[in-house]
């Protein structure tokens, strides 16, 4: 499963944590301007926004588990079994595969409103990229500098919902998801005040008591909880490396450790990679399972009006900075 979260101080910030057993060796992967986007029902796109986020890339082509594009629009899918109802093909409408709804998307739009109106016009239509790679089933976190929405094609539609918090994890629905924050509107970030009954003496015995009852299990709704409430509570100075710190801190809170979610025989889900991209910047920066630094890829470093795509193996092994 996976969590992805916004995040604003004086630059604005979008990312996610990518939770699975098994990796797909995934690339950083940049498609210039000039990369010919090919989709299975529609015309080709020759020449759109410069993007960069994290892709595997079958015959060439960047099958994105998240990105952002130059103009600060940012778009990341995430797992979401049994709810998750791709359509037929419909005329008059643009029929569009799960994997291909991020470059879709992000090669045509620079901001959240923009998307909607090609949203307004897209069916994510019942079709696999390959007989070996079959569509995931998923929901998609979309995010500019201002705003954030949530995008669920579900058996009654397709449902676009004004992401106030700008969190997304998996299961259940986000109409559901949110309406579960009620249940902890009396969480607190101060010490609690003694509600329980008159004529009991209690008392604090250790910080943080205020957050009491805050989920700390690594199901999907409860990340939701979780994530949300780290996030909305959350201070951070205005630099680069304040933000890009306190975001990965933000995402560290809701991160899975091997060995605590069995997948069966000797699989466990982890937190394979983690992002944080600079959105006014276009700067992707990620963490792996195995390396806790953090390595930085900066888009405007290459030529945007290229016409191939341009992959950054993972840095996966730890690096240590030896002091002595």
């Amino acid at each position: 499963m996976c969590t992805a979260i916004t995040y604003n101080t004086k630059d604005h910030y979008f990312g996610r944590n990518f939770d699975l057993e098994y990796s797909y060796k995934e690339t950083v992967t940049i498609a210039p301007r000039n990369y010919p986007f090919k989709f299975k029902r529609q015309k080709e796109i020759k020449n759109h926004f410069a993007m960069i986020g994290m892709a595997y890339v079958e015959n060439n082509y960047p099958l994105y588990y998240d990105a952002i594009n130059e103009k600060g629009l940012g778009m990341a899918g995430l797992n979401f079994p049994g709810n998750a109802d791709y359509k037929e093909e419909k005329e008059n409408m643009d029929n569009i595969a799960s994997f291909e709804f991020i470059p879709w998307i992000l090669s045509q739009c620079s901001n959240v409103e923009e998307a909607k109106k090609l949203l307004s016009k897209i069916n994510i239509a019942k079709i696999d990229y390959s007989e070996n790679l079959k569509a995931s089933p998923l929901h998609w976190i979309i995010s500019d500098k201002n705003s954030s929405i949530t995008v669920e094609c579900v058996k009654d539609g397709l449902k676009i919902y004004d992401n106030k918090v700008g969190v997304l994890t998996n299961n259940p629905t986000f109409d559901l998801q949110m309406f579960n924050l009620n249940n902890y509107m009396n969480l607190s970030i101060e010490p609690p005040n003694n509600n329980f009954c008159k004529g009991l003496n209690l008392e604090t015995y250790s910080r943080g008591m205020g957050a009491l009852g805050l989920p700390g299990d690594l199901s999907s709704a409860s990340r939701f909880v979780k994530a949300t409430f780290t996030k909305m509570n959350s201070i951070c100075g205005e630099t680069e490396s304040e933000s890009i710190s306190q975001f990965f801190h933000i995402l560290g809170s809701v991160d899975q450790q091997r060995g605590c979610v069995h997948m069966g025989e000797n699989k466990f889900e982890i937190t394979i990679y983690s992002s944080c991209c600079n959105l006014d910047k276009c700067i992707y920066y990620y963490t792996t399972y195995e390396n806790s630094q953090i390595t930085a890829v900066d888009m405007n470093k290459e030529n945007l009006d290229s016409s191939e795509l341009i992959n950054y193996n993972l840095i996966e092994s730890q690096q240590i900075f030896m002091q002595n």
